[in-house]
């Protein structure tokens, strides 16, 4: 049997809360919210407060034993991470980094300067120091097992240092800091700001908490300086002093959620069932369809009135649709209906009849859901119903869905803010109105994202757009192809991805501009979130191209000057063009330079793809 995690406080400057006022809180704190008490908890609360003074005898610093990590190892560690902090807030509630101040960080920076703050100066100054509080700490640690730390104050930029210290057996399944500087540059010690820019392979997760009152805090969290750490406000008094204090932060309800979980477990099972691998999983289809189906309905929980009133109809009568034909399609190829299918059920002939709420969605690695969220925000979900969507509604539906899927808030605003840059770089300014009902029909979407999870009933030898017109044959005419352009209009199941049917009159130049940008906000969410990106893109675009000029000059020396056909195929091939000159200032051209480069071994360019 596992033995429980024990449990570090570290405190900040002063003689480290004699009175013990913080333990005697949070286990109150703790009792509160449902989790045991402190009673049967293993706590180790050094003192150290001696130590800040220099010794005469010379103490060394403590090795780091944290081992470097190779490419592979530390981006399969960080995604973990990612996923891990991602369902704390889940668990504890929406991000909250702060917006700081010129005056509270300079207040900050200052008072480190003043005769009370000797002991931080100290710490922050001298190695000796230094070494004499981290040795102390080690001194009292265990070889192996977990440890939750809480650092308070100074205490939180001691347990930074310390954790990457620790003996190679004891792991940190939680760090909780409070009032913490760490975001102030007087803090950085040791460069911590550099050598954190990773999670240390021996940590779980970090949660941060703050409070707009706390002066140390200056209005704001420690992931702006530390960016993979959950920022949490939290409201401590108004009085400076007492806003600071360890005991008031231990009073909130989110201080001591996130240490009973690192200390105890789950107090419910939402994030347990929402990772457990069901009996039948989902195809690509479905999961589409569960993920859109969520996505509007968390859109729907932030309109008002009669706009509401609207949405609600037309998702109720979507989801009905959707449900039915996965029914149907899943019967004839005798495939079992999954529980989130299951779920969506309900009569739709019943006027009264209440549409289940779709669950939340699956967690999804950060490349996989860079497409899929992409192409979410982008299409109409209640096709062929068009009700207009205010952007901040669809943003912060975005950021729910990301943060419920275990991505992080911050993923589904990156989601919104690529998708923006993206058109506009394609725009060039004029007002484009795919973003606002969504240009593209739910079935081309579903079939962007993930073409071949719809052809699950492909004929043997059958490839490309084939297979996807034989995929959608099985949902029947205005099914779930029905939001379609044309089968196989905009994209290709083949290996090059390339597409099939720009050239089509039945495909609008607005169209092909919202495909692109969609493409293009992948790139460029991918660049934000320092994910791999292949040649796929790059090379649906310069097969884009090549299509469209060959079109457009066939077109130009037989059809009228002023011709419609011939506009719209040069807006399409404008907005191809700017998509690849985008890419190519980004340096993502794949091909001969990228082989070059290799081959002398110098790099001059900057690639991000394979």
């Amino acid at each position: 049997m596992n033995k429980a995690p024990v449990l570090l406080y570290l405190h900040g400057v002063g003689q480290g809360d004699l009175a013990q006022e913080w333990r005697f809180q949070l286990s109150q704190t703790l009792a509160d919210i449902g989790y045991p008490s402190l009673d049967d908890v293993e706590i180790i609360a050094p003192k150290y407060a001696d130590a800040f003074e220099e010794f005469e005898v010379a103490a060394e610093l403590p090795p780091l034993t944290i081992a470097a990590l190779t490419k592979d190892v530390a981006r399969h560690n960080r995604i973990e991470f990612e996923r891990r902090i991602s369902a704390m807030e889940f668990r504890l509630g929406r991000h909250d980094s702060g917006v700081g101040g010129k005056m509270p960080t300079t207040v900050v920076s200052l008072s480190v300067e003043l005769p009370l703050f000797y002991q931080a100066r100290n710490y922050l100054s001298s190695e000796q120091v230094r070494a004499q509080v981290l040795n102390r700490i080690l001194a009292q640690l265990p070889e192996e097992g977990e440890l939750v730390i809480l650092g308070h104050s100074l205490g939180s930029v001691i347990a930074a240092d310390v954790v990457r210290r620790l003996p190679a057996g004891l792991k940190v399944a939680g760090l909780v800091t409070i009032g913490s500087p760490l975001a102030n540059g007087s803090f950085n010690v040791d460069r911590l700001e550099n050598e954190l820019h990773q999670p240390p392979s021996n940590m779980r997760w970090w949660v941060n908490f703050w409070s707009g009152t706390d002066p140390v805090a200056a209005k704001r969290g420690v992931s702006g300086v530390i960016p993979w750490v959950l920022d949490y406000r939290i409201k401590t008094p108004l009085i400076p002093g007492t806003a600071h204090s360890s005991k008031h932060y231990c009073a909130d309800p989110a201080v001591g959620e996130a240490i009973g979980f690192g200390l105890f477990g789950s107090r419910s099972k939402e994030i347990v069932v929402s990772e457990k691998n069901l009996s039948l999983p989902l195809n690509e289809a479905e999961l589409f369809v569960v993920q859109a189906l969520r996505f509007a309905y968390l859109i729907s929980l932030r309109l008002q009135g009669e706009k509401q009133q609207r949405f609600n109809l037309a998702l109720r009568e979507t989801q009905a649709r959707f449900y039915q034909e996965i029914m149907a399609h899943n019967e004839a190829e005798n495939r079992p209906i999954p529980a989130e299918i299951r779920h969506l059920e309900f009569d739709f002939a019943d006027a009264d009849a209440i549409a289940p709420t779709p669950l939340p969605s699956p967690y999804l690695y950060k490349y996989e859901a860079a497409r899929r969220f992409v192409d979410l925000a982008g299409l109409n979900l209640l096709h062929p119903f068009e009700i207009e969507v205010d952007d901040n509604a669809r943003l912060e539906a975005m950021k729910d869905l990301s943060e419920e899927s275990q991505l992080g808030s911050q993923f589904g605003a990156d989601v919104m803010n690529s998708l923006r840059k993206a058109e506009d770089l394609i725009s060039s300014g004029r007002k484009a109105r795919w973003l606002k009902w969504g240009a593209l029909g739910f079935g081309t979407a579903a079939l962007a994202a993930a073409s071949g999870g719809l052809a699950l009933a492909v004929a043997p030898g059958v490839a490309g757009a084939a297979a996807i017109s034989s995929a959608l044959a099985g949902f029947g005419p205005g099914g779930l192809a029905g939001g379609l352009l044309t089968a196989g209009t905009l994209i290709s199941a083949g290996s090059g991805g390339i597409a099939v049917g720009v050239l089509k009159s039945s495909t609008t130049a607005e169209e092909v501009e919202a495909l692109v940008a969609q493409k293009l906000a992948v790139v460029i969410l991918s660049q934000t979130q320092q994910l791999e990106i292949d040649d796929e893109t790059w090379n649906y675009f310069v097969e884009s191209e090549r299509n469209l000029r060959r079109e457009l000059t066939r077109l130009e020396n037989i059809s009228d000057e002023k011709s419609p056909m011939v506009a719209g195929v040069k807006r399409k091939l404008k907005a191809v063009e700017k998509a690849l000159s985008f890419m190519s200032h980004q340096g993502l051209e794949p091909g001969i330079f990228k082989e070059l480069e290799a081959a002398n071994n110098k790099p001059k360019l900057k690639f991000l793809s394979r």
